[in-house]
């Protein structure tokens, strides 16, 4: 962070740090009433007269966050006028804003507490060192340096790779329809839906090159709790556990839906309809979009004021595609187009795996289907000629001689190509 000045600011500026000369520190060892405490590392950014300084705290592989730990760290910030405690390790918060472990918030006050998954991390890195650009030869190779390093199975930035003890639990509960929002497990394989949601966009914005993030509505961005229970009860109901993506200049947010009674993952993307042309040209439209996706791919049309829309395969579609045209002659407003797979089962990674089905899924939907799809432009407006009758000398003696005995003009085009405004009458 120190050595290569982009990517430091590109970490720290986000949290409110001067984006000017960035200090790091290790192991430095403060003093917390009669126990002496060493956080991993400090951090801080000055321009001008202006400084922002945070304590750091890190852990690799499967080590987790203490609550003490950080609550002490807090107090050491608080005494010192600090701005900040930033923990980094291998567990992904829920949510933005939302930090993966639990503290006394009233230690929040004064100080703010950040997070960042080493996920998080790399895809800083990444996207700095491949995409926006190192300006120094030798930071852009220390930066290629950390980001083989992280990427090493031995370095203990770890990959999101386990859906938590309860999953096979909960998992096995829906499958015989005897969940209850108060078992003890849900709200663990909640959350870690969510932390894997974060993880998926982190892993599609590092091939992207840019910042992916989970689609949350306004409330839920509010208030943390209510996304939480928002799953537990789709959860509970359907069996299933749902997120949305939202990727830059993307036409829409990518709509995720893990199914875990039928073991299926869909994938879906809502297109809005032409506002010109006939249903079958709407569909047609789509259709060109879609010409190099898969005929398994299923397409939904909805017809305003209309509950219940037409589904189809993309296959059936090619061949005839009044097959998405709604009944009652009612023009199509929207699709939906969805890549539907299997969603693995087991809790941790390799064959099977629900994160890799769910991580895949996702990656290979939005690269056959979401970034061919286009949002419709309607045509310029056609420029035409304008058609002005041309007026007979005889007409425009007769439109004089009716102007001059005082009557009423009531065809002003006969005025304009006499070439002149008729004086205004005496009165």
């Amino acid at each position: 962070m120190a050595s290569v000045e982009e990517f430091g600011r590109g970490l720290t500026s986000p949290l409110g740090a001067p984006r000017g000369k960035t200090e790091t520190y290790i192991e430095v060892p403060f003093l917390l009433g009669d126990k002496k405490v060493i956080p991993d590392g400090l951090v801080q950014a000055s321009r001008g007269k202006r400084s922002w300084t945070a304590l750091v705290e890190v852990k690799t592989g499967d080590n987790e966050l203490q609550t003490q730990q950080l609550e002490n760290y807090l107090d050491v910030a608080k005494a010192n006028g600090f701005d900040a405690l930033i923990t980094i390790s291998n567990q992904i918060a829920p949510a933005t804003g939302v930090h993966p472990t639990r503290v006394d918030r009233r230690k929040l006050n004064k100080v703010a507490l950040h997070h960042w998954s080493w996920s998080e991390v790399l895809t800083q890195a990444v996207l700095q060192q491949r995409f926006k650009g190192v300006s120094d030869p030798d930071q852009a190779w220390i930066l290629g340096e950390l980001i083989r390093y992280l990427e090493h199975p031995r370095s203990g930035a770890l990959s999101f790779h386990d859906m938590g003890a309860s999953w096979v639990a909960v998992r096995e509960a829906v499958g015989s329809g005897t969940l209850r929002k108060n078992d003890k497990g849900v709200p663990e394989v909640t959350g870690r839906f969510d932390a894997l949601m974060s993880f998926a966009c982190l892993r599609l914005g590092r091939s992207l090159g840019v910042e992916v993030k989970p689609e949350l509505s306004r409330a839920e961005v509010k208030d943390p709790k209510l996304r939480t229970s928002n799953l537990v009860d789709h959860l509970v109901a359907d069996g299933c556990l749902a997120g949305s993506i939202r990727v830059p200049d993307l036409i829409a947010p990518i709509y995720v839906r893990a199914n875990l009674k039928s073991g299926q993952l869909m994938c879906s993307i809502d297109v809005e309809a032409p506002t010109t042309g006939r249903s079958v040209t709407r569909v047609n439209w789509l259709l060109r979009q879609l010409k190099e996706a898969s005929d398994g791919i299923r397409i939904e049309s909805f017809a305003a004021r209309a509950r219940e829309g037409a589904a189809e395969l993309l296959g059936a579609v090619r061949e005839d595609p009044t097959k998405l045209v709604p009944d009652a002659g009612k023009e199509i407003v929207r699709f939906r187009v969805a890549r539907l797979s299997a969603v693995g089962s087991k809790r941790g990674l390799g064959r099977n795996s629900f994160i890799d089905s769910v991580t895949h899924g996702i990656d290979d939907f939005y690269e056959g289907v979401a970034q061919r799809l286009k949002a419709f432009v309607p045509p310029s407006p056609k420029y035409r000629e304008p058609n002005v009758a041309e007026a007979t000398p005889k007409d425009v003696a007769a439109s004089t001689a009716e102007t001059s005995s005082g009557a009423e003009i009531s065809d002003m085009s006969t005025v304009a190509v006499a070439g002149r405004v008729p004086d205004a009458p005496s009165t």
